[in-house]
């Protein structure tokens, strides 16, 4: 299988969004040619073995598992470093994360019912869904039995799960792609008047839409001093989107710059200056 180097490259240089939704590297869009060209190859594999729907799922499952297991913390300078599926390939393993992205996306990509499960702690698993002739530990999603995978060695069949998760309450994660917006800014003052600019950038795998900053100066008690409300924009998958505002600073105030990231009516990233006296 040949992954070009430039996507590679892009996924490598991307940062990873601050959130503990790993179904943003499932389906975020860019990588969608390349799992379906993995998935035609494993598909031709199993139609010539005469492969069950069932033995499919198994056969990916361990095609994943059969990845070394890698730390971070030891291939990366970061102690938590969630890997893109291609990512995942071309290092040739990872960690749990990693190897549960990959395979969601594969199963995801042969059209089958997947979910991720991330257990306190930060360990991650998937779901597949299932019908009769499966058994095992499962979860409820949207009214379906979804059955445990563990990734990070072969020999575990579908359904099997560690003893030290078992019966343990854990969080899931359909794969519907999401946006995830984070932001930067930057201010500065002249006489009465602050002139911030804030750049919202969209690290997730789905366009957002009606999004808006919101700014002002800490009053204390949840209030704001001389707040200001953007006009509502969208921001596409990978861009950012810059807004200015030109904010008048309360007079002898103690006080800090709040900024907020709005989505659909909710405040979704959130920052503050350090606090000062005007």
């Amino acid at each position: 299988m040949q992954i070009p180097q430039a996507l590679y490259s892009y996924y490598k240089e991307m940062p990873r969004p601050s959130t503990k939704n790993y179904s943003v590297y499932v389906t975020h869009p860019l990588d969608d040619t390349s799992m379906n060209n993995l998935v035609k190859m494993i598909e031709r594999v199993a139609e010539k073995e005469g492969f069950s729907e069932l033995e499919k799922v198994e056969f990916i499952t361990t095609f994943v598992q059969s990845l070394p297991y890698t730390s971070d913390s030891v291939t990366t300078p970061y102690d938590e470093y969630p890997r893109y599926p291609v990512e995942t390939l071309v290092d040739n393993g990872g960690d749990c994360e990693d190897t549960s992205i990959l395979l969601a996306s594969l199963i995801n990509t042969m059209g089958y019912g997947v979910i991720l499960i991330m257990y306190p702690g930060s360990h991650c698993a998937v779901g597949v869904k299932g019908g009769e002739g499966i058994h095992g530990t499962y979860f409820r999603y949207k009214e379906g039995k979804y059955f445990y995978v563990e990734t990070t060695n072969t020999g575990w069949g579908i359904g099997a799960i560690p003893k030290e998760y078992a019966g343990v309450s854990a969080k899931i994660y359909g794969m519907i792609p999401t946006a995830i917006l984070t932001h930067s800014w930057t201010a500065r003052g002249e006489g009465t008047t602050v002139e911030l600019e804030v750049t919202v950038q969209n690290l997730g795998s789905a366009a957002a839409h009606n999004v808006y900053v919101f700014a002002g100066f800490d009053a204390g008690g949840g209030k704001l001093w001389n707040s200001e409300q953007s006009q509502p924009f969208q921001v596409l998958v990978n861009h950012q989107v810059t807004v200015k505002f030109s904010l008048q600073a309360p007079l002898n105030k103690h006080t800090r710059l709040v900024i907020q990231i709005v989505d659909g009516g909710y405040a979704v990233d959130e920052s503050y200056s350090e606090w000062f006296d005007t």
